[in-house]
């Protein structure tokens, strides 16, 4: 009797109904319409708010950030977190943002559709974790405070300790602090802001030259370090003449970095390559793909 009534189907009673029956009744189907009348609004209410597309925007960011491997998380997206997530999808290199301005990151997430980001505090275990930290290759701090910096650093030191951690810092004091959490550079964009445009008086048509080659309308030039361990047998132990001349692509040698860490810039044709050392080299986008190739 009841799913009849609650389903409207408007049989005939099973049996008679009394006057506490036909009370019974009335309350059922007023109290079934207005259960009914709720569910539905909530539905509407949830479909017309974005909640459902939140919800899938939400299942495709997880499942793309759990295919990520040797990604870069950015953790804050203010200016200095956009220009970083600019550089890396120019050298088409993953990343994943951490961002706790959910209002930002919906505005910049409507211009950027395939922006797979998180909203919270990076300083949280379990968001970086989401973000995946363990199978990331590195991290960039660029919280203007340098409290947070220095939290987030110490947070992902503990998380992973092989990770690379590149901190901004806003003042002096705080470079000491960053490196002792566990960060492996600390940059302050102030003091490179200023230093680039001095050096634009002093020595303007070689930073010009420069910014040419790194910006979008100049020919994109790309600085790789090569490590010993990557060189072919045939020239492992060789002179840099030889390892530069392997099926030669184009690619200058800038640098040596030795087994002390210590760099030797424009290095002597004759120096001979050893284990532990590292060799940087100059070139175009193409010029350094091929070279990789050649090495296999």
């Amino acid at each position: 009797m009841t799913t009849i009534t609650v389903t409207t189907a408007g049989f005939q009673e099973v049996r008679p109904l009394s006057d506490g029956g036909k009370i019974f009744t009335i309350t059922l189907l007023i109290a079934s319409w207005a259960s009914f009348a709720f569910a539905l609004t909530r539905i509407t209410q949830f479909v017309t708010s974005g909640e459902i597309n939140k919800y899938f925007k939400t299942r495709r960011i997880m499942k793309e950030a759990d295919r990520l491997n040797g990604h870069v998380i950015i953790c804050g997206y203010g200016r200095n977190g956009q220009q970083a997530s600019h550089t890396l999808k120019i050298h088409n290199v993953p990343f994943v943002v951490i961002e706790r301005d959910e209002a930002r990151m919906e505005g910049l997430a409507a211009e950027h559709p395939n922006l797979i980001f998180f909203t919270g505090d990076a300083t949280e275990d379990w968001l970086l974790k989401k973000a995946g930290i363990d199978k990331a290759k590195a991290l960039i701090t660029a919280l203007p405070e340098d409290a947070d910096n220095v939290f987030i650093v110490l947070t992902a030191r503990s998380l992973n300790n092989n990770i690379r951690i590149i901190s901004r810092a806003s003042k002096q004091s705080s470079i000491q602090k960053l490196k002792k959490a566990g960060a492996d550079n600390v940059i302050m964009p102030d003091r490179i802001g200023g230093i680039h445009m001095a050096t634009l008086v002093s020595k303007p048509d070689v930073i010009e030259f420069i910014d040419f080659l790194s910006s979008e309308d100049g020919e994109p030039i790309h600085i790789e370090s090569v490590d010993y361990s990557n060189l072919p047998d045939a020239i492992q132990n060789k002179s840099l003449s030889e390892v530069m001349n392997w099926k030669k692509t184009g690619v200058n040698c800038i640098g040596i970095k030795n087994k002390d860490g210590k760099f030797l810039i424009n290095p002597p044709a004759d120096t001979i390559i050893e284990n532990g050392m590292k060799v940087i080299v100059l070139g175009t986008k193409w010029q350094i793909n091929l070279m990789k190739g050649n090495l296999g």
